[in-house]
């Protein structure tokens, strides 16, 4: 049975800053989603989204709009707290940069492609500490992100995602993923040949936004529980290969080459194979 460790005042005040950024981005969405259906109304079509907010606050604030005065009035109630909601969600967000800034464990998890000051500062004060996890497999369960056994006679069936653990990690993991196949162009790691670059050919786009999260919460777990920086698997392999191919040894200069030591410690006698060559 894993317990809940019990958690500090310090994070359970910087976790409330996340949540009541969240509750913030659900009441903006609820206003915005009345001012288009309000507007529709009138024949004042605009597409959904946040980025089209502008729109919906432009027709209300244009005179020559054709709205009746008393409607214009009312809408202008949800166009000034659009305003005030923006502006907080604004001061919250930097706030949040501010302290992955300050957090040690944020920084080094902003090194992983599709994680930000957001979804970094969340998992520094919302996930519990790596060591009560055995291993990466575990925390990424606990957080929802692997498939519900439903196996039976030696036959193994797969079913959806078990949701289980914490919520808006699991929400924000899958975003941050998404962010990633978004910008495949400019990602290294979701180029054709890759491991990514493959699952998109092969897949459905949402199968493969929650199999790239499960694997973001595995690095995550590895670098809060073992340290370092994220390293590319490309920029990973050249430095496993550099290390196998020269390393120091028994005596001063000395380098291993398929498991033998080779060279005399002079200098002029140590030669790196040309292959391993910058």
């Amino acid at each position: 049975m894993r317990f809940v460790p019990v958690k500090s005042e310090a994070t359970q005040g910087a976790a409330m800053v996340s949540r009541i950024r969240e509750l913030l981005i659900r009441q903006r969405t609820q206003a915005i989603n009345a001012l288009r259906g309000h507007l529709g109304e009138f024949g004042r079509i605009v597409p959904q989204g946040a980025a089209n907010a502008a729109r919906l606050i432009a027709i209300v604030e244009n005179p020559e709009s054709g709205l009746p005065a008393d409607t214009i009035a009312t809408l202008k109630v949800l166009v000034s707290t659009l305003a005030h909601l923006e502006a907080e969600i604004g001061r919250l967000d930097a706030e949040i940069a501010r302290r992955a800034r300050e957090n040690e464990v944020a920084r080094r998890l902003m090194t992983v492609p599709g994680i930000g000051p957001l979804i970094a500062t969340a998992i520094a004060v919302l996930a519990p500490p790596p060591e009560t996890f055995r291993k990466a497999r575990d925390f990424a369960a606990w957080l929802g992100l692997t498939p519900r056994q439903h196996s039976t006679g030696g036959k193994q069936r797969l079913g959806a995602t078990t949701k289980m653990g914490e919520r808006s990690l699991r929400r924000l993991l899958i975003i941050g993923a998404n962010s990633v196949i978004i910008k495949r162009h400019v990602h290294a790691a979701a180029q054709p040949g890759t491991w990514l670059g493959g699952m998109l050919t092969r897949k459905p786009t949402m199968l493969v936004r929650v199999a790239l999260a499960n694997k973001m919460a595995r690095i995550v777990w590895a670098l809060m529980a073992r340290g370092g920086v994220y390293q590319s698997p490309a920029a990973a392999a050249y430095t496993g290969r550099w290390s196998r191919g020269r390393r120091s040894g028994r005596g001063q200069g000395e380098v291993w080459r398929n498991g033998r030591a080779t060279g005399s410690g002079h200098p002029g006698c140590n030669r790196v194979p040309s292959s391993m060559r910058l």
